[in-house]
């Protein structure tokens, strides 16, 4: 990494709020950084119902070359930001680049409405459209979960949850970049969260308290549907293809994640991007780390 590249980051990475008392300032920076943007073809929002309560969806369709296929996505945030307007540039690229429907979850988020209401959200979004499938007009074996960062810890929850209440089980998962553990302070036991946990935008400081608010109580975090990593049991899980980034704190964890899944008999491939920082995924659709990640999710999509 150039050295002018590394004193920007540095600077940008110290310039952070206090996410405690000022998330709402977080959440409006977010969606700056994040414009909503809207495709050339006309997006379908939908609502799916849980219980009284209605979670909001953005359906995207491929513009060419469609196939019925689907992916459902959680996206990232921290738990505490982003939603189906931030994320409508990455989930329209999404299904022009995989030719799949893209099924975005609006759920909600921390610190208003804490663990697991989010996760509960995206459990019952998946549900849904695993149970009939036609309402995407495809197989169960053709939808794929897929998130990114905190959509990504969501995304191996979900998975988990499906597993062990036994409503559906998903066939596949895409894991980018995801947290998958609960201790990002000194004491973690992952390397990376060392050497990237300062000066690369996303800090380890940053981490721990968007922890503290999705998952207030202490004894909480330890639960495998916050930290997949610490599940005992990681059998019958989908076949997952899990992405991470080099100067990303969460690296190390990630792909800890991948070789206990393969513990468990699991079918995983792993994948750093060099040269890339936590929330690639953002960058124009053309940049390299963007395009290499694509590669790689497309070639998990369309292996049996």
């Amino acid at each position: 990494m150039r050295r002018l590249t590394k004193s920007l980051l540095k600077a940008l990475s110290r310039a952070s709020t206090r996410l405690n008392s000022h998330y709402k300032t977080y959440r409006r920076v977010h969606d700056v950084l994040n414009p909503v943007f809207r495709p050339a073809y006309k997006m379908l929002d939908r609502k799916i119902m849980n219980g009284d309560m209605q979670i909001p969806v953005r359906v995207f369709k491929p513009r060419e070359n469609g196939l019925q296929k689907a992916i459902v996505f959680f996206h990232g945030g921290g738990w505490i930001a982003g939603d189906i307007d931030s994320y409508t540039r990455i989930c329209a690229h999404m299904a022009d680049t995989t030719r799949h429907i893209v099924v975005s979850v609006n759920y909600r988020l921390a610190p208003e409405n804490p663990f697991p209401a989010g996760l509960e959200d995206c459990y019952c979004a998946a549900r849904e459209i695993f149970l009939d499938c036609s309402l995407l007009c495809c197989r169960h074996e053709d939808i794929c979960l897929i998130g990114d960062s905190a959509g990504g810890n969501l995304a191996a929850a979900v998975s988990l949850l499906a597993r062990d209440r036994g409503e559906f089980l998903p066939h596949k998962q895409v894991l980018i970049y995801p947290s998958v553990y609960y201790d990002h302070g000194p004491d973690s036991p992952f390397p990376s969260v060392r050497e990237n946990g300062v000066d690369y935008l996303l800090t380890s400081e940053r981490i721990q308290r968007y922890m503290e608010m999705y998952v207030p109580h202490a004894a909480d975090r330890c639960s495998p549907y916050v930290a997949p990593l610490l599940a005992r049991d990681l059998s019958r899980q989908p076949k997952t293809l899990i992405i991470t980034a080099r100067y990303d704190p969460l690296r190390d964890e990630a792909e800890a994640y991948g070789d206990k899944l393969r513990e468990f008999g699991n079918h995983v491939s792993v994948f750093r991007i060099e040269n890339a920082l936590h929330g690639f995924l953002a960058l124009p659709g053309k940049s390299e780390p963007v395009r290499e990640c694509y590669a790689h999710i497309n070639e998990f999509l369309e292996t049996e």
